[in-house]
């Protein structure tokens, strides 16, 4: 078991670095001229394909960001390359995904402008859907804050995070539920990924969750999994369980959100998303259940009305 777990671990860490890496704009630097404008490109290798890319309009602090990633480069791959040594002394075989959760995955792909759009929508940012669609294709929008494109970049990469191979085949357990926060509050809170250690109020009602702990958490989250549900009722009730127990600083209904729908493209059950004309209904709803006074109804609105299946 302790064998297992520690595989487990291995893997989650891999990916973690795995996708700082790919976040990196790092490789051999090319500037190319336009008439009187320089613009920086990078020449790099993945799987054995050498690509280009484009960096940007050159500056002097755009060069040497890109030198310096070449540090923190070599430094990520020499730790894979570290890890995926140990995973071979723990004779681990990388296991294949299922022809239905690789359906499943190529199927919230295709949905990721919509899902990411709508959770945007439950978290108050102002933003359309096209607005939406361009920062993730990494265009320029007008007229929204910093923090509100920051907020979607973040949930593009939690999402490209859970969709990898190696997540989507991890267990979806505490650790995962940690690393989601903490991609989904980058930039924002120093203690993103972290349980919170302050109180914290709800709008609209005067009942306060109680200060989490990590150990009670891990608990709860086993008796979750350990109910006799099936994966859809399951995925339910992750996401509303982690809503309700308020475990991070911020962003609780976003990291519910993808943290559910790990579990539930994990299985190749489908996924879930608020939709955004639907909204206000769900939160209207969340407040009685905060409360204590009604579950049924709130879990009834999201499998009828918030999950597709493939």
């Amino acid at each position: 078991m302790e064998e297992k777990i520690e595989i487990m671990n291995l893997l989650q860490n891999k990916q973690i670095l795995e996708h700082e890496l790919q976040s990196l704009a790092y490789g051999s630097v090319e500037i190319r001229k336009n008439n009187s404008n320089k613009y920086i490109y990078v020449h790099y290798r993945e799987d054995g394909v050498a690509l280009t890319k484009y960096i940007g309009e050159y500056s002097d602090e755009l060069y040497n960001l890109v030198l310096n990633n070449n540090i923190k480069a070599k430094q990520l791959k020499k730790q894979i390359r570290e890890i995926t040594k140990k995973l071979k002394q723990l004779n681990y075989t990388e296991e294949e995904l299922s022809e239905k959760v690789e359906q499943n995955i190529d199927f919230a792909k295709r949905h990721l402008v919509d899902t990411i759009y709508k959770q945007a929508i439950l978290e108050g940012v102002a933003t359309t859907f096209a607005d939406t669609e361009s920062i993730i294709e990494g265009g320029k929008v007008n007229n929204m804050t910093s923090e509100d494109i920051l907020k979607i970049v973040n949930l593009k990469h939690a999402w490209e995070f859970i969709l990898n191979k190696n997540v989507i085949l991890s267990n979806t357990n505490f650790a995962l539920l940690c690393e989601i926060n903490k991609m989904v509050e980058e930039g924002f809170y120093y203690t993103a990924g972290k349980v919170r250690n302050t109180p914290v109020t709800i709008g609209g009602t005067t009942w306060k969750p109680d200060l989490p702990i990590e150990s009670v958490i891990k608990e709860e989250l086993e008796k979750i999994f350990s109910k006799e549900l099936d994966d859809i009722d399951r995925a339910i009730e992750l996401l509303l369980y982690t809503m309700k127990k308020q475990i991070f600083i911020d962003g609780n209904k976003r990291t519910a959100v993808i943290y559910s729908n790990h579990y539930l493209i994990s299985k190749g059950k489908g996924i879930i998303a608020i939709p955004a004309e639907l909204t206000q209904e769900f939160k209207d709803l969340l407040i009685p259940y905060y409360e204590g006074k009604d579950e049924n109804k709130i879990k009834k609105f999201i499998k009828e009305k918030c999950y597709m299946s493939i």
